[in-house]
């Protein structure tokens, strides 16, 4: 890997103190930009504006979404940016280009019957209660997958019914789970998750079959089993949870500012895509029941 780009890393790290998995995900993005770059034997500090518009075509060739064309982008630019600071560039020629639009997608939720229907076929074992206690926790407090799994006990007050989750950035919140879910989460502490550690100690929730604490895949993987045993036929991932408790909250009046602090999200334009999933529920329900609706 180029000295710079691992400086750079580096420095996202340890100085600006982002997450392991955010650092990956710059990696990777350099890493390929910096094997294209080689492959067209072009030196990423003398590209011009006709170099980057050739990598945004190579970028389309290969299937690249909006989403991941822009966020490959931006970590280019970030890079750029620490190499001008470093005087190794004079300016970031990625700002002579935009990204593609984005095409707007309404985050994808579960109605409350749906997410019923998931918790009755949680089982009575301990991985089926480790289970029920996924699903619970997720849709109790909005928080992220990431957030989840790094939960321990001692972040738990389970008389105020709060968990300190450290969400991205380092940042700390306080989120909040309601009395089924505290019920849920005390049998599981008490019996399935000791059945699980099988003697051995650990400071997390959620464990594994083995007892170790559970990854991010094996969440995804649990929610997959659950899927494919049930009725459900739309596309559900772990996240999926997380936007079925801001639409949930917001269709029952919460304000957008309480949820946007629950959820973490640093920005509010982040939270208003849940407004939209509450007014596109809102037309769909009127165009069904409003008596002219139907008539032309």
């Amino acid at each position: 890997m180029d000295k710079h780009i691992q400086d750079f890393l580096d420095y996202l790290l340890y100085e600006k103190k982002y997450s392991e998995n955010t650092v990956q995900s710059y990696s990777k993005d350099l890493e390929q930009f910096s094997e294209y770059l080689s492959n067209k034997k072009v030196n990423y500090k003398t590209i011009d504006y006709s170099g980057v518009s050739e990598y945004l075509l190579y970028l389309g060739q290969n299937k690249y979404s909006a989403t991941s064309t822009n966020r490959h982008l931006s970590t280019i630019r970030s890079f750029y940016n620490y190499l001008i600071d470093m005087k190794v560039v004079d300016s970031c020629p990625f700002n002579l280009v935009h990204g593609p639009k984005k095409e707007k997608k309404l985050p994808n939720y579960l109605k409350y019957d749906e997410f019923t229907s998931l918790i009755e076929l949680c089982d009575e074992t301990a991985l089926g209660k480790r289970n029920r206690m996924i699903l619970e926790l997720l849709f109790a407090t909005g928080m992220r997958v990431s957030e989840a799994i790094n939960v321990k006990l001692s972040d738990i007050s389970f008389k105020e019914r709060e968990i300190k989750v450290f969400g991205k950035g380092k940042k700390t919140r306080i989120v909040y789970f309601n009395k089924v879910c505290q019920s849920v989460m005390s049998d599981y502490v008490l019996n399935a998750r000791q059945e699980l550690l099988k003697g051995k100690k650990s400071e997390y929730l959620l464990l594994n079959h083995l007892g170790n604490p559970i990854t991010r895949r094996g969440i995804a993987d649990v929610i997959d089993k659950l899927i494919k045993k049930s009725s459900l036929k739309h596309k559900i991932s772990p996240h999926t949870l997380r936007h079925t408790f801001a639409t949930l909250l917001l269709n029952e009046g919460m304000d957008i500012r309480e949820v946007q602090e629950l959820l973490g999200h640093e920005r509010l334009s982040t939270t208003s895509i849940y407004t939209h999933v509450s007014n596109e529920e809102l037309r769909r329900v009127y165009l069904q029941n409003h008596p002219r609706a139907h008539k032309k």
